[in-house]
C-alpha cells in the first residue's frame, strides 16, 4: 500500500552516480527514530526537506525500509528542518553557522523574512549588507529556478544539472528544453545525449523524428572522439547509432547525409596503402567526421608540409658546420660524451626543419635537449619550450634550467579574447626553435594550434616516447607522424634536399651507465621487447607484493601508500606516492581506491568542512583531479590539485593547482574527481617519486604492454606492483595497440612528405 512521509535527509550512506539510486537516513515529520529510505534520489543533499511517496519493505539483510516512487522538494515547516535546510548549502550566502543564528533569531518565520523582508537578516549578528545581498541574489535565483527544478526532476534530472541549465539560458531554460532537448547535450557539460534523450521522449518527441536521428549520430560520433579517434568509419556509426536509438539503419543513413549536407559533419574515402607494396590498398573505408577534427588533421598534414618545404630556415648555419669539430668540442666539457645516437639527434635537428626524437627511459632524451639549447644559445638564437600538461613543463624547466611553459600558455590562449589562441600564423612564436616534450600527449587539435604558431622558417622538435600510451585527446600524432613514412628510403642529412623535405626521426636505444642500475629503467626496457620485468632480491626500486584476492589487494595499497612506503622510504603519502590503476570498476578500480584512499589519508572530522556532490564527498585537504579542459580558469584536462578552502556559505571550493589557488563555484564540481588513485591514461606527462600499480587477473580486458610500460615509466624513484605474476605476463604478452581511427599518416604521405628514420 503506497505511503506518504513528509521530514529531512539527515545522512545519505550510498549513491550511485550511474542511476542516482540512494540509501538515506530519514527523519520523518513527529517520529523520533529515524527511518531508511531507498530509491532514485538524484543529488538529494542532507537537510533537504522532502515529501516521499512509495511503500514500505523488509530487506533479508538491512531490515524494514522505505521504498521511494515519487519525491518532492518541499519548504520545512519547523524551526529544526528550517535551520538544516538553510545549513545545507542550498543558499549561497548561508552555512550552517550563518543557518543556526538566523534560525535563532526569527524562528518559524525566518523562510517568511528571507522571500519578502530579506534587509531584516542585518538584524543577525554577523551578518551584514554583502551577505544579505548574496542570499537575496541566491533567493531569488532559486525562486526562479523552482519550477524548471520540478520539471526537470520529474524527468529524472539531478539539481545540480538543473542549476546548470538554468545559469546556461536563464529566464528561457522551459522553452529551450521543451522545443529542442538535445541542445542540452551540446551545451552543457555533463548533459549527455541519454539524458536529453529521456527528456525528449518524455515530452512525447518521436523516436524517429530527424531531431532525435540527428542527435542520436552525433552522440555516437562524440563517443568516437571520446575513445580517441579522430573519425568513425560510416558503417559502425550506422550500426551503433541504430542500436542505441533503436530505429531502421535507413534512417540513420539518411541522418548522416543530412548532416552532411548542413555541414555539421565531412565524409570521406580513406584508403590505407600497403607499403611494401605500392599500389595495393590494406583496406578503404568510408570515413565520417566531426568538422572541427576534419579541418584539424588537415590542418595538420598542410602545415607540417609548408614548414618542411619552405626553404628558408633560420638556423642555415648548421647546414655547413664542422660537426665533428662541434662535438669533440662538447666532449672536452662534458663529464660524459654524447653517443653517437645523441650526436645524430643533436645534428638532425639543427639541420631539419622538423624532427621527432624518441626513445625509453634512461637514453639521454633530456641531455640531447640539453645540448641542443646549448648550442642555440651558442649563436644567440632562440628557442621556446613546451610540454602539453603543467607537471610536464615544470619537468622540463627543471631539467633543462630554461623556462617552459604548457602549449596554452605558449600559445597565448585567451578566454578574455575570444576563447582563442593569440599565437597563429598572423602573430606566430618568436622563437628559432619550437622544442615540445612528452608530444606523445599531443592530441590533433592541439597539435594543429601548435603547428599554426610555428614560424615556417623556424626549426620544430617533438620530444617523446612512442611507446606510451597516445593522447588522452583524439588522434595519434606522434605516431602516425612517425609512421607515415617509417619503409621510405633515407635521404641524405643536411644540405637542401635532403634536409628541407623531410620529418627526420630519431630513435635514442643505449641505456646510459647511470640508469642501468635503475630496475625501473631495466624491467621498462624488457616489457618493450615482450621480456618479464626481473624482481631482484636485493632491489631498491622495483617491487612486486603478490596478492591474488582483489579486496586483500585493495588493503594492501592502502597500507603501502598509507604506512609502508612512507615509513621505509621518506615519502610523503599526497605529495610524492600515486597510485595507478588500470581501470575504473572494481575493488582495484581508481573509484574504489579513491574511497579507500581518501578515508584512510584524509578522514572526516569537526574541523574539515566538506560538500557531498552526487556519490562523492570534497573534503578539505582532498586531491583532487579536473577531468575537462576549462579555459576559463585555465585548468586542463589532468591537472592535480589539492583543496586547500571550502566555503559552504559561498559555495566555493579552492583548489591549489601548479602553486595558484583556482576557486571552483559548487555548480562546477562535477569537473573535479579525486586523485588519490588516476588511471594510467590520466598520468601521463606526470611523474611521481613512487607509483604503486595494482596488476590483477580481474584487469585482463584492460592488460596490455603500453599500458604497464606507462605506468612503470611515471616513476622517478620507486614502483611497487601489486597484484600477480599471471596479471603482469598477459600484460606483457599483450603487445597490440589499440587502433585509432586517424588518417593523419595517409594525409602525410599523400603531401610527399617522408620520413627519415635515424637509428
Amino acid at each position: 500500500m503506497q505511503e506518504e512521509l513528509k521530514g529531512t535527509v539527515e545522512r545519505i550512506t550510498f549513491y550511485s552516480e550511474e542511476d542516482g539510486y540512494t540509501v538515506a537516513r530519514f527523519q520523518p515529520e513527529g517520529r523520533g527514530d529515524l527511518v531508511t529510505v531507498v530509491g532514485n534520489l538524484m543529488s538529494v543533499n542532507v537537510g533537504a526537506s522532502l515529501r516521499l511517496e512509495g511503500f514500505w519493505t523488509t530487506h533479508s539483510k538491512h531490515g524494514r525500509q522505505f521504498k521511494v516512487i515519487n519525491y518532492q522538494t518541499v519548504l520545512p515547516a519547523t524551526v529544526e528542518g528550517i535551520r538544516k535546510y538553510l545549513g545545507s548549502g542550498l543558499i549561497k550566502g548561508i552555512g550552517p553557522v550563518t543557518a543556526k543564528r538566523i534560525v535563532k533569531h526569527f524562528g518559524l518565520e525566518t523562510l517568511e523574512i528571507i522571500e519578502h523582508h530579506p534587509h531584516r537578516l542585518r538584524e543577525v549578528l554577523g551578518v551584514g549588507k554583502k551577505r544579505v545581498e548574496m542570499v537575496t541574489r541566491a533567493w531569488e535565483e532559486q525562486r526562479s529556478i523552482k519550477e524548471v527544478m520540478l520539471f526537470l526532476q520529474s524527468h529524472d534530472v539531478s539539481t545540480s544539472l538543473a542549476v546548470k541549465i538554468f545559469k546556461h539560458y536563464g529566464d528561457a531554460a522551459l522553452d529551450v528544453v521543451r522545443e529542442d532537448p538535445y541542445r542540452l547535450a551540446r551545451d552543457i557539460y555533463g548533459i549527455g545525449f541519454l539524458t536529453a534523450d529521456k527528456i525528449a521522449r518524455k515530452l512525447g518527441l518521436p523516436s524517429d523524428s530527424p531531431q532525435r536521428v540527428a542527435a542520436g549520430i552525433a552522440h555516437v560520433l562524440s563517443q568516437f572522439v571520446d575513445n580517441g579517434n579522430v573519425y568513425a568509419p560510416q558503417g559502425r556509426l550506422i550500426k551503433e547509432a541504430t542500436e542505441i536509438l533503436d530505429v531502421p539503419a535507413d534512417l540513420v543513413e539518411t541522418g548522416v547525409v543530412r548532416l552532411e549536407e548542413e555541414e555539421q559533419v565531412h565524409r570521406e574515402d580513406i584508403t590505407y596503402p600497403d607499403l611494401s607494396q605500392p599500389g595495393v590498398a590494406i583496406r578503404e573505408e568510408k570515413a565520417v567526421y566531426l568538422l572541427p577534427f576534419y579541418y584539424g588533421e588537415v590542418g595538420v598534414a598542410n602545415r607540417l608540409r609548408t614548414l618542411i618545404n619552405v626553404e628558408r630556415s633560420r638556423l642555415a648555419f648548421y647546414q655547413t658546420a664542422n660537426w665533428e669539430r662541434v662535438f669533440a668540442h662538447l666532449a672536452e666539457r662534458a663529464s660524459q660524451p654524447l653517443n653517437a645516437g645523441q650526436q645524430e639527434a643533436v645534428r638532425t635537428a639543427l639541420t631539419n626543419k622538423v624532427t621527432v626524437l624518441t626513445g625509453g627511459p634512461g637514453t639521454g632524451k633530456t641531455t640531447t635537449v640539453r645540448t641542443i639549447i646549448r648550442l642555440l644559445e651558442a649563436r644567440s638564437h632562440s628557442c621556446a619550450l613546451a610540454s602539453p600538461t603543467g607537471r610536464a613543463a615544470k619537468r622540463l624547466s627543471e631539467a633543462t634550467g630554461r623556462e617552459a611553459k604548457t602549449v596554452h600558455r605558449l600559445l597565448e590562449f585567451s578566454p578574455q579574447k575570444g576563447f582563442r589562441f593569440q599565437r597563429n600564423e598572423d602573430h606566430p612564436l618568436e622563437a628559432d626553435m619550437v622544442i615540445v616534450d612528452e608530444a606523445s600527449m599531443l592530441d590533433l587539435l592541439l597539435t594543429n594550434h601548435l603547428l599554426k604558431a610555428v614560424d615556417p622558417t623556424s626549426h620544430l622538435l617533438l620530444v617523446g616516447d612512442v611507446d606510451q600510451l597516445p593522447s588522452v585527446g583524439a588522434g595519434n600524432v606522434l605516431r602516425d607522424i612517425i609512421a607515415s613514412g617509417v619503409e621510405t628510403s633515407p635521404p641524405k642529412l643536411g644540405g637542401i634536399e635532403g634536409g628541407r623535405r623531410q620529418v627526420a626521426v630519431v630513435t635514442l636505444e643505449e641505456i646510459f651507465r647511470q640508469a642501468e642500475g635503475s630496475l625501473i629503467v631495466a624491467n621498462a626496457h624488457r616489457i618493450n621487447r615482450g621480456l618479464m620485468p626481473l624482481f631482484a632480491k636485493g632491489a631498491t626500486d622495483f617491487f612486486l607484493f603478490v596478492e591474488e584476492d582483489p579486496e586483500k589487494a585493495a588493503d594492501l595499497v592502502v597500507d603501502l601508500v598509507k604506512t609502508r612506503i612512507p615509513r621505509k622510504f621518506g615519502y610523503h603519502s599526497f605529495d610524492d606516492i600515486q597510485v595507478l590503476s588500470p581501470m575504473y570498476r572494481g575493488a582495484v578500480g581508481v573509484s574504489n581506491l579513491n574511497a579507500r584512499l581518501q578515508e584512510a589519508l584524509n578522514p572526516p572530522s569537526l574541523a574539515k568542512s566538506e560538500r557531498r556532490l552526487a556519490g562523492r564527498v570534497f573534503r578539505l585537504g582532498d586531491k583532487v583531479m579536473q577531468t575537462r579542459n576549462n579555459y576559463d580558469k585555465e585548468v586542463y584536462n589532468g591537472d592535480i590539485g589539492r583543496v586547500v578552502r571550502l566555503d559552504l556559505e559561498n559555495q566555493i571550493m579552492v583548489v591549489r593547482i601548479d602553486d595558484r589557488p583556482v576557486p571552483y563555484d559548487f555548480s562546477d564540481l562535477d569537473e573535479l574527481v579525486h586523485a588519490y588513485a588516476v588511471s594510467v591514461h590520466k598520468s601521463q606527462g606526470s611523474e611521481y617519486p613512487a607509483v604503486v600499480m595494482p596488476m590483477l587477473t580481474q584487469h585482463y580486458l584492460l592488460l596490455q604492454r603500453n599500458l604497464l610500460y606507462t605506468g612503470m615509466t611515471r616513476a622517478e624513484e620507486l614502483v611497487v606492483l601489486v597484484g600477480t605474476r599471471k596479471a603482469i605476463a598477459i600484460a606483457v604478452r599483450n603487445d597490440k595497440i589499440a587502433q585509432r581511427h586517424t588518417a593523419l599518416d595517409v594525409r602525410l604521405r599523400e603531401a610527399h612528405i617522408t620520413t627519415n628514420r635515424v637509428d
